[in-house]
Formats: C-alpha cells, sequence, structure tokens
C-alpha cells in the first residue's frame, strides 16, 4: 500500500463517496482507480481490435468456447 498526502476537492469526492456508495473516502479512490484502470484497459483492447488475424472456423470457435 501506497501511503500519501493529496489536496482533493472536498465536494467532488464526497459526491464519488456516496454515487459509489463507498463508506469511507479511501474505498471511494480506490472505487475510482479501479474503474479508471478497467476503462483504459479496455482502450487498449480496442485499440487492437482487428489486428490479430484469427484463423478458426465457427465450430472451433464453438469448441473452445465449451472446454472452458
Amino acid at each position: 500500500m501506497a501511503r500519501m498526502t493529496v489536496t482533493l476537492d472536498e465536494e467532488l469526492l464526497e459526491e464519488a463517496r456516496r454515487l459509489s456508495g463507498a463508506k469511507t473516502k479511501r474505498e471511494a479512490l480506490e472505487i475510482a482507480l479501479r474503474q479508471l484502470v478497467r476503462r483504459l484497459r479496455r482502450q487498449e483492447i480496442i485499440a487492437h481490435a482487428g489486428a490479430i488475424e484469427l484463423s478458426l472456423s465457427q465450430e472451433e470457435l464453438q469448441r473452445s468456447r465449451e472446454e472452458r
């Protein structure tokens, strides 16, 4: 865990806490950071969409899914 001191907009932080259902400011910040990371990872994946050539038939893809 990183420990730091930051200056944040108190109203913004309280609104984030309330909207997220977080019980503490720390929890609200962790939720926000997780959502940011998830969104940015998703953007990276989308940027690579279509960049990989797959030569699977519909049947092979279905079998692969069923094996999971």
